[in-house]
């Protein structure tokens, strides 16, 4: 999806596609045929307003949007022999996560609260604790699984454990500075 798209007109949805309706995180069909107009295309899924709603459609779908889905970890990133979590790697492919609702990811959101390499019998287990930024957001089980399927194609990464947490509650100073002046919080 990094390709140079304008998305100031319609797109026009060459396919039935199922996307996740934001905040509720009710799942309904993007129709042959209709008008979406992206609202944003960040980390492989795309958020989309559809009469006057905002939906996420996932990688899965983006073709249906006219749009090349987002690369996986390239093979010479997946290839190692010490057996080791590349903390730095983990990192980044958190960064590629973000909120459908706002265009930052989830790390400079500080929604992680917790990310740890647990050696378990078969390789490494990743936990991460993770909060939203309103806890009655559907969302979180859409953020949580677009987490674990990003953090487990890294290399020696057997299990990914993401946890939903609300203690402490999220607030705007958990933001990286570069997010706070983002969004107008400083």
């Amino acid at each position: 999806m990094n390709q140079a798209q304008d998305f100031t007109n319609p797109i026009v949805v060459s396919r039935d596609c199922d996307a996740i309706l934001i905040p509720d995180g009710a799942t309904i069909t993007l129709k042959s045929g209709s008008e979406v107009f992206v609202t944003q295309a960040l980390g492989g899924s795309v958020t989309v307003n559809v009469n006057g709603n905002l939906a996420r459609v996932s990688s899965e779908n983006v073709d249906a949007l006219g749009m090349t889905p987002a690369a996986s970890l390239s093979e010479s990133v997946l290839h190692s022999d010490d057996g080791s979590v590349n903390d730095e790697l983990v990192w980044e492919q958190l960064s590629t996560c973000y909120d459908p609702e706002i265009p930052i990811n989830i790390v400079e959101l500080g929604l992680i609260y917790r990310c740890e390499v647990v050696p378990c019998d078969h390789g490494n287990r990743l936990e991460i604790d993770m909060t939203l930024t309103a806890p009655g957001c559907g969302m979180g089980p859409f953020l949580v699984e677009d987490i674990r399927a990003k953090v487990v194609q890294i290399p020696n990464v057997a299990d990914v454990a993401v946890e939903l947490v609300f203690d402490p509650p999220w607030s705007p100073d958990m933001m990286s500075e570069a997010a706070r002046l983002e969004t107008g919080f400083y």
